[in-house]
């Protein structure tokens, strides 16, 4: 039981749309990552995932709307929601999902797809 810095985690990060776990709870992992650009169309059919706006600007996009969300903005996406995500310039995101969640869901992408349990 040791308290963590999230301003730390993020300064040790050097890759984007590379998820990294920050802490794990209940079968279920808090994880940091930085983005910039467009991520593919894809959904989580069996769990539901949490975005949390640390820093910047980001967004889901869905096929019928938009959520643009800044800094102390969440969101959840529901299981089985096709969605993106997006940030025209860097943005500092924490993710809450199951520890089992690939970050591309129900698509593998030779960019995007991040190995699953990599800690910083």
């Amino acid at each position: 039981m040791e308290k963590g810095s999230v301003a730390e985690k993020f300064a040790l990060l050097s890759e984007q749309w590379r998820p990294k776990v920050i802490a794990a709870l209940n079968g279920q992992e808090v994880k940091v990552v930085k983005v910039q650009g467009t991520f593919p169309w894809h959904l989580h059919e069996d769990a539901d995932e949490m975005f949390l706006v640390w820093r910047g600007r980001f967004r889901v996009e869905f096929r019928d709307r938009i959520v643009d969300m800044g800094p102390g903005d969440f969101l959840v996406v529901p299981r089985g929601a096709e969605h993106r995500t997006a940030a025209a310039e860097e943005a500092e995101i924490l993710t809450f999902e199951p520890a089992d969640t690939l970050n591309t869901g129900n698509v593998v992408d030779e960019i995007f797809t991040a190995p699953m349990g990599v800690t910083v």
